[in-house]
């Protein structure tokens, strides 16, 4: 098994089809069905069911297509290192981050670091906290953008400033004119959390004595807010997210809990080669 037979297997498997995969690697239809068959009997697995009437990739053949894909992005990235190693500032940096940090922490940086070294491309990859560690663990991304928790000892990092949580909502009547709330003053009202805060805003409601009331649990900072615009419930966000959504009719009273303080974090791998692009890029939250 080599990386092109891997590269027929993908575009088989994603083509749907032996005659379309073989239009778009230019190669002939017959040899392209022989190297899937050697592929087959070296793995004595059967990848792809196919008959007249039906092309079926097996369960074997979905967890080598995702393998696949996982090694030849392993593969294109490893070339992308030793590329920069030869010549100096050029080359891509893959990035992976959370789609809320991405849209208030990347941009300008980016634009900066165009600048500077305009010969650098970005590939920026929005996926959820687990995802962009396993995509570190991986070498697919090289700096990964999450927001703590971070528990872990294969990581560096680098913490940007704590924000509190902050409660959002397009009905003013929730709250009196004070700076803060306190955690108990959520009691009994609809709450929008992110699905990644959910456990421990959970926690410690019921520490305060009471069972909150989660009408909805999201992956999105975006429809948390706006939903909390329509005036369905309370989105409960990390203070700096507030910038996500501009326009918007809502008003934001901080969370007076020390618990519920988080903040964005930069991490690459421990003991794992760092692009110059990639050195370069973290000076930026550094400086």
């Amino acid at each position: 098994m080599d990386i092109k037979q891997l590269t027929y297997f993908l575009t088989i498997a994603e083509e749907k089809s032996i005659t379309k995969a073989s239009e778009k690697l230019h190669i002939a239809q017959p040899h392209l069905s022989q190297q899937l068959k050697l592929l087959e009997e070296e793995l004595n697995v059967k990848l792809i069911e196919r008959t007249t009437r039906k092309f079926q990739v097996t369960d074997a053949g979905k967890r080598l297509w995702h393998r696949s894909k996982q090694i030849i992005e392993l593969m294109e990235s490893t070339v992308k290192e030793l590329k920069d190693f030869n010549e100096g500032m050029e080359g891509t940096l893959s990035i992976g981050t959370i789609s809320s940090a991405g849209d208030i922490l990347l941009p300008q940086r980016i634009y900066s670091f165009n600048k500077k070294y305009p010969k650098i491309n970005f590939e920026i990859q929005e996926c959820s906290t687990n995802e962009i560690l396993e995509l570190l663990k991986s070498g697919v991304i090289e700096i990964g953008i999450i927001r703590t928790p971070l528990n872990s000892e294969i990581y560096e990092s680098i913490n940007l400033p704590i924000e509190p949580m902050v409660a959002a909502s397009s009905n003013s009547f929730y709250w009196n004119n004070k700076g803060k709330i306190c955690l108990n003053e959520l009691a009994g009202k609809p709450l929008l959390v992110h699905r990644r805060y959910e456990k421990m805003i959970i926690e410690l409601c019921k520490q305060t004595g009471f069972n909150p009331r989660i009408l909805c649990k999201i992956e999105d900072t975006r429809s948390i807010l706006l939903l909390a615009d329509t005036g369905m419930g309370i989105g409960i966000v990390p203070k700096d997210w507030i910038e996500l959504i501009p326009n918007t009719n809502l008003n934001y009273k901080e969370i007076n809990e020390p618990s519920l303080d988080t903040n964005t974090t930069i991490v690459w791998m421990k003991d794992q080669y760092l692009s110059s692009a990639a050195k370069h890029f973290l000076q930026t939250f550094k400086a």
